[in-house]
């Protein structure tokens, strides 16, 4: 495992593969870490094509530094934008997987030069106030995982919220999401593409899948976008 150390002198755990530009950047979700499946197998994918590929913990997940309680939505953008700054060169595409698909649409605002493409999965955007609106106690938890969401998180979600005001990004933008998923809705999809300026941009809805998108045909669904992504650019 390899680490950058941030401005707060904390490390980042990242993994970087080399290869061809563009680069592919992986954002993983909430309380999840750069160890899962689909994180993998676009390594592999990009192993197999020759491409350069990056995947990384924000901080309070996987190996990175600190406590999931906490950091916010701020913290885990700046994470995003150091790794972009620090370890890419050239021309990136974005994969950002529930919650990190906010984030990559936060770094694409900030980053626009750098930004390539988009790929979204299960794109959990603007997640807090549904989120919030939902719990009676700040600990979040299911039968998979539990976790403390504080106050602060809430107030910097809604500082990060993304769908009400447009997205001005012009180049390819994909969005893959499960018709069984019953974490993020199919309308925020929609609305990500409503409040996109460009009109290079797809939805693709998967009937049999959920939120996780790492079934084979989920996978191989994401390596589909990624060569689609490849060939507009």
């Amino acid at each position: 495992m390899s680490y950058i150390i941030n401005k707060l002198n904390q490390k980042i755990a990242y993994k970087y593969t080399k290869g061809c530009s563009p680069g592919i950047v992986f954002v993983h979700g909430l309380n999840s870490d750069m160890q899962g499946l689909k994180a993998k197998s676009i390594e592999k994918y990009a192993k197999k094509n020759k491409l350069r590929f990056l995947r990384f913990d924000c901080r309070g997940h996987g190996q990175s530094f600190g406590r999931f309680e906490d950091f916010v939505i701020s913290d885990w953008k700046q994470d995003l934008l150091d790794v972009i700054d620090k370890l890419t060169n050239g021309p990136q595409i974005l994969i950002g997987s529930s919650m990190g698909a906010w984030l990559m649409i936060l770094a694409a605002n900030a980053r626009p030069k750098k930004i390539a493409g988009l790929i979204g999965l299960s794109a959990a955007a603007d997640f807090g106030y549904s989120l919030h609106k939902s719990l009676s106690f700040t600990r979040y938890s299911s039968r998979e995982f539990s976790y403390i969401l504080t106050k602060k998180f809430f107030i910097n979600a809604k500082k990060n919220n993304i769908l009400g005001k447009p997205f001005r990004f012009k180049k390819p933008f994909i969005l893959i999401h499960g018709i069984k998923d019953k974490v993020v809705s199919d309308v925020i999809p929609k609305k990500i593409m409503e409040i996109t300026t460009g009109n290079d941009v797809q939805i693709h809805f998967l009937k049999s899948s959920d939120h996780r998108l790492s079934s084979k045909k989920d996978l191989l669904t994401i390596n589909n976008a990624i060569n689609s992504v490849l060939s507009a650019i």
